[in-house]
């Protein structure tokens, strides 16, 4: 069975005065359990929209959604999001901040610290631990918001432009202990990014949208091999996954 069936789902947002604005049109996808599955895109192409839908935050127009068989909201979703600075809280720790959902689910506070360890642990920040949130650089203060996705195990994790307001270096080191920690957990993830080099990196395979009303124009196999190096981004099968993507913006 499919971990997330989508079937011709639209969206229109109805402002009162104005114009409707058809976001999404007639998409379909499928993606199996454990998948990493990029999103890419123009800018304002209805990607975050799309997700919010398949997390339960937004309610499609049209069409059918269904996750592990059942309508969005029903599955346990961690979300990493762009503004992750607006979604933490600064007057506590790292360890604090990834330990919080654990608190909500009642998870008994030595199980809860040995969890929120690990993750540090595998992130690099375990040394970090004891700093407040506002004291980490901000490669430091994603993986943390990262780990609290994690620490909550859920069913399916989300990330909108994670990575977009870091520096190259930092990004392409964030995305291998992204990819580390997604070894491990094999949680089916969806990354929304605006870098074709990171959609592609990263993915088992890529949803490319067009612009608005954002209709499905591809979906591509990423049949390079796992794990994933730092050095396949020159390589020629990189640069012709690459290619083909770029290809196809071109009449955009």
């Amino acid at each position: 069975m499919d971990f997330i069936k989508v079937d011709r789902v639209g969206k229109t947002f109805h402002k009162q005065g104005g114009q409707p604005l058809c976001v999404l049109d007639d998409i379909s996808l499928r993606i199996q359990k454990g998948e990493f599955v990029t999103f890419f895109g123009p800018n304002g192409s209805g990607k975050t929209t799309l997700l919010n839908i398949l997390a339960g935050i937004e309610l499609s127009t049209m069409g059918m959604v269904r996750v592990e068989g059942k309508p969005p909201g029903h599955a346990k979703v961690g979300f990493v999001f762009q503004n992750y600075n607006e979604s933490m809280m600064p007057w506590r720790t790292a360890i604090e901040n990834v330990l919080f959902p654990l608190e909500i689910l009642h998870v008994s506070s030595p199980q809860a610290t040995r969890i929120a360890e690990n993750l540090l642990k595998k992130v690099g920040l375990l040394e970090h631990k004891e700093k407040y949130f506002y004291e980490l650089s901000g490669g430091q203060k994603q993986l943390v918001a990262i780990c609290r996705a994690y620490a909550y195990n859920p069913d399916l994790l989300i990330m909108d432009e994670p990575f977009s307001s870091l520096d190259y270096s930092t990004t392409r080191k964030m995305e291998m202990y992204l990819l580390n920690i997604w070894k491990e957990t094999k949680k089916t993830t969806l990354f929304v990014s605006h870098d074709v080099d990171e959609a592609i990196f990263l993915a088992d395979k890529i949803i490319v949208l067009s612009r608005l009303p954002a209709r499905v124009k591809e979906i591509i196999s990423i049949n390079l091999p796992r794990p994933r190096k730092l050095s396949m981004l020159s390589t020629q099968a990189f640069f012709r996954i690459r290619q083909k993507v770029l290809r196809m913006f071109e009449n955009e």
